[in-house]
C-alpha cells in the first residue's frame, strides 16, 4: 500500500476511513482510498456516473464531438463539443482468451468473472496463465478443488511439476490439444480430464467509441502509434490516453501522465514535432525486436523501465522524481514474493523502507 498510492495522497493505514490496515489490503480498501481521494479534492462534481460514451468523432474544425447516454435511458443521447479528449477507460474489461486446439466440451471462464473459490469444490481445474491473477486464483481455488493444473506457455515443453506446499497443484507447459470427452493434453504429454478451464490470460485494449479519425489502430494488443504511450501522433495533443502501460504501479504512473497531458493542453509544456515523435515510437519497436519480444509487449513495462518512464514524465512536468524508497520497496517486495509466494503478504524484510515511507508521508498530513 505504501508503494501504490498517489504521490501527494499516501495510501496509509493511518487514514480515518481505514478498515483494512494490512500492507496488502483487499479491493474494498482500495475503493475506500479512491473515495477518500475524490472527497479530499472535491472531484465528485466533475464525474457523471451511470453515463456511457458511445461515440467520439472529430469535427471539421478540429474539435471533438462526444456522444453519451445515461444508462437505462433508451434512445436518448447527448452530443457535446470539446477541444480535447483524454481516454481513461482502462484495459481490464475486455478479456483475452487463449486458443485451445480442438473442441472442448467443458466450462470455460475468464479471471475477470472470478469471485470466490467455493463453486470449484472437488473439481479439476486448469488455470491458463502465469502472471498475478493466475498465481492468486490457482492458490485460492486449490483450497477447495480436487486438483489444479497450471498451463504456462513460458514453461519448458517437458514441464510437469507438483507445486511446493501443495499436494493438489501442478505446473505444466501449455495445452497441446483437447479431446471431446473433456480430456486436456499438455505439451509435456501428460493429460487430465478437467471440469473447468480458467483463462488468466489478460485483457485486450478496446476503444469501441473511437473511429478512424482517432488515427490509432490496435494490432496484436498494441495501440499504435502512441508517443510515450500517451499521444496519437497525428491528432496530438487533442487526443490522449492515460493508463495504457501494464506491469506498472498504476496510480503514480496515471498521476504523472495526467500532469504531463494537463501541462501540454494548457500550453506550459510543448510536444516535439510529429517527425520526432514518430522516431521515438519506431525506437520502441526496434527495442522490442532486439529483445525478441512480440508486438503485444509494446506497453509492457516489466523490469525497471517504469521508473525510468515515471522520472522522465516528472522531469517534463517540473515534478520531483519517484522517491527512492518507493523504487527500492517495489524491488524488495518483488523479490520477497518470489522467495515466499505463499507468505509474502504477511512476512517481509523491508521495515526500514516502510519507516522511510511513513516519515515522507508526514508532509502530506
Amino acid at each position: 500500500r505504501e508503494v501504490m498510492g498517489f504521490l501527494d495522497f499516501p495510501f496509509t493505514a493511518a487514514r480515518g476511513s481505514v478498515v483494512d490496515a494490512r500492507r496488502f489490503p483487499g479491493h474494498q480498501e482500495v475503493l475506500r482510498y479512491l473515495e477518500d481521494f475524490t472527497q479530499r479534492f472535491d472531484l465528485y462534481g466533475l464525474v457523471r456516473f451511470q453515463t456511457e460514451v458511445v461515440g467520439v468523432r472529430r469535427e471539421a474544425g478540429g474539435r471533438w464531438a462526444v456522444t453519451s447516454r445515461k444508462l437505462g435511458e433508451k434512445g436518448e443521447q447527448d452530443e457535446e463539443l470539446y477541444d480535447a479528449v483524454v481516454v481513461c477507460n482502462g484495459h481490464y474489461s475486455e478479456p483475452r482468451v487463449a486458443s485451445i486446439p480442438d473442441a472442448w466440451p467443458g466450462k470455460q471462464m475468464h479471471s475477470h468473472n472470478y469471485r470466490v473459490p467455493e463453486p470449484f469444490l472437488d473439481q479439476v481445474v486448469i488455470v491458463i496463465g502465469a502472471s498475478a491473477s493466475a498465481v492468486d486464483i490457482s492458490r485460492d481455488i486449490a483450497s477447495v478443488a480436487k486438483e489444479v493444473h497450471i498451463a504456462d506457455r513460458s514453461a519448458p515443453t517437458s514441464t510437469c511439476e507438483q507445486q511446493p506446499e501443495y499436494d493438489n497443484m501442478w505446473l505444466h507447459s501449455m495445452i497441446d490439444h483437447a479431446q471431446g470427452d473433456g480430456t486436456v493434453v499438455f505439451q509435456d504429454g501428460s493429460s487430465i480430464k478437467a471440469d473447468v478451464i480458467m483463462h488468466c490470460t489478460g485483457y485486450l485494449y478496446d476503444f469501441p467509441f473511437l473511429g478512424d479519425d482517432s488515427t490509432i489502430t490496435v494490432d496484436d494488443n498494441c495501440v499504435d502509434p502512441l508517443y510515450k504511450h500517451v499521444f496519437p501522433i497525428e491528432v496530438a495533443p487533442d487526443l490522449s490516453f492515460i493508463g495504457v502501460p501494464w506491469k506498472v504501479i498504476p496510480f503514480p504512473l496515471f498521476e504523472l501522465q495526467s500532469k504531463w497531458v494537463a501541462g501540454i493542453l494548457s500550453g506550459r509544456i510543448k510536444l516535439p514535432s510529429k517527425d520526432e515523435m514518430m522516431e521515438d515510437v519506431k525506437a520502441i519497436y526496434s527495442r522490442l525486436e532486439t529483445r525478441g519480444w512480440p508486438k503485444r509487449y509494446t506497453h509492457n513495462f516489466s523490469g525497471g523501465y517504469q521508473f525510468e518512464y515515471d522520472d522522465w514524465l516528472a522531469e517534463q512536468c517540473g515534478h520531483p522524481p519517484i522517491e527512492e524508497w518507493r523504487k527500492l520497496m517495489y524491488a524488495a517486495n518483488a523479490k520477497n514474493k518470489a522467495a515466499r509466494p505463499e507468505r509474502y503478504r504477511d512476512e517481509w524484510d523491508d521495515d526500514g523502507l516502510v519507516a522511510l515511507a511513513n516519515e515522507d508521508f508526514k508532509k502530506y498530513f
